[in-house]
């Protein structure tokens, strides 16, 4: 029943006006109804065809994503700020730029210690390289006096001199002995314990101003990038500010357009009805005179007839300009085509043979709506340039059928080429685009006009036999 309903709506679209509204509520539930279950039908197919393709193993180096899963089996998803103990926005981004303050301030104070400690190491390599060359000088000394005492010219003073310097060397061999055992029992360590201490008490203050440092050094770190953030969102609130206008403007343009497509789809639909309309009463005038009840529809009358004229066979396209011109002039110059019908001159708005973008040229600083009729290169007929917003347009007019109409199916024949300007002054050519003529555009040349070859009389040519 259904089936049958849509496809007398398509050859009678009057039928949906006689439904009742619980007619219609039930026939539109089906139709919703059916368009879900072929949808549904769709996808399980769609869905059964990517089951039975072969995956392809995956390239090694390839990222891949994998998301955590719940309780539930399903994808884990986390929106902030649901649960109560969730930390704002402006919280977590201060914890992280605190944290890679503390870090940032952690690198470069270590970096810090370790050249301070390389420091005290040499410090303490030096005071060991000094106390060792004190003690090669004090024995270098002893040495020196030995040889002295050996100068001596006496054998008393050389004995005298030895005594004392044996008794010299005595008690200096022993202040060394004492010093080199204290040294080598208590001295040395003695030493690296006092440079241990020193290197210890150093290293703890080192360490103090390190810590100082890097209480300081984060905090700096941290209000630079407070600053920095702070510079940021008042940029982004500046810029913001600024795209606002551009973004409303753009969101007013969207709605225009969005308007103008919804009025071109009503006109389509109203246009397709017409259409079925006309088929429909088409095929019931058919119908009725198969069945000899009704008597066929009167033809038009003789003054609504168009004109037929005698034409003489022709290629599909001219060949060349003076083709043209012999059409012109054998055909159209009787129809008065190119013609204003109250001056029987040439209308403001018709061109002879010229080319596209001479046309163009001449319309690209015009308003939109501007326009020019020309004699057409390729067609036995005419072009009308029209200049629409966004560039210029052109649109065929065919002569062949006994009248002037564009080329395309369902148009509109009129009995002349000025009739077909009238008409579409006040009509759109085409219900996407919804040109009208508006503006005619003259002659650039008045005094040798471009149709001057068509108006023209043609001389007459005799043959001697």
């Amino acid at each position: 029943m259904l089936q049958e309903i849509i496809e007398k709506m398509y050859i009678d679209p009057d039928l949906l006006e006689e439904l009742s509204d619980e007619q219609k509520a039930i026939l539109f539930y089906k139709m919703r109804q059916e368009q879900v279950r072929r949808w549904k039908q769709e996808e399980d197919k769609r869905e059964a065809e990517e089951k039975r393709k072969p995956t392809k193993p995956s390239k090694p180096g390839t990222k891949n994503v994998c998301f955590m899963h719940g309780k539930d089996g399903k994808e884990w998803v986390w929106v902030m700020g649901d649960h109560r103990n969730d930390r704002t926005i402006v919280q977590i981004l201060d914890d992280e730029a605190q944290r890679n303050a503390d870090t940032q301030a952690d690198i470069e104070l270590e970096k810090q210690r370790k050249n301070e400690e390389q420091e005290f190491q040499r410090k303490m390599e030096e005071e060991q390289r000094r106390l060792e060359r004190e003690k090669a000088e004090r024995e270098a000394e002893l040495k020196r006096k030995e040889e002295e005492a050996a100068l001596y010219a006496s054998l008393k003073e050389a004995r005298e001199a030895a005594k004392r310097l044996e008794e010299e060397k005595m008690r200096s061999q022993e202040e060394v002995t004492l010093r080199v055992n204290d040294l080598r029992l208590n001295g040395v360590n003695d030493c690296q314990q006092i440079i241990q201490k020193k290197f210890a008490l150093e290293r703890r203050k080192s360490m103090e101003r390190v810590e100082t440092n890097k209480k300081r050094r984060s905090s700096e770190l941290y209000m630079k990038w407070k600053h920095m953030r702070d510079s940021i969102d008042k940029q982004a609130l500046e810029t913001s500010k600024e795209v606002e206008p551009i973004w409303k403007e753009q969101e007013k343009r969207a709605k225009d357009a969005e308007v103008q497509m919804r009025q071109l789809a009503r006109d389509a639909r109203e246009e397709v009805r017409n259409s079925f309309r006309h088929v429909a009463r088409n095929l019931n005038a058919v119908s009725a005179f198969a069945s000899g009840k009704d008597k066929p529809p009167l033809p038009p009358k003789n003054s609504e007839k168009i004109k037929a004229h005698k034409r003489k066979s022709r290629p599909p396209r001219p060949q060349n300009r003076d083709a043209i011109i012999a059409w012109f002039h054998d055909e159209e110059r009787e129809r008065s085509a190119g013609l204003d019908p109250q001056t029987n001159k040439p209308a403001e708005w018709f061109h002879g043979i010229i080319p596209r973008m001479d046309a163009e040229t001449m319309l690209i600083n015009e308003p939109t709506g501007s326009y020019l009729v020309r004699v057409s290169e390729r067609v036995w007929g005419y072009t009308i340039s029209y200049r629409a917003s966004d560039r210029c347009k052109h649109f065929l007019v065919d002569t062949t059928e006994n009248g002037y109409q564009f080329f395309g199916t369902n148009q509109i024949k009129h009995e002349t080429l000025a009739d077909l300007i009238l008409y579409h002054v006040n009509h759109h050519i085409t219900v996407a685009g919804k040109e009208m003529l508006i503006k005619p555009i003259g002659q650039i040349k008045p005094k040798q006009p471009d149709y001057y070859d068509l108006f023209k009389n043609r001389r007459s040519e005799s043959t001697s036999l």
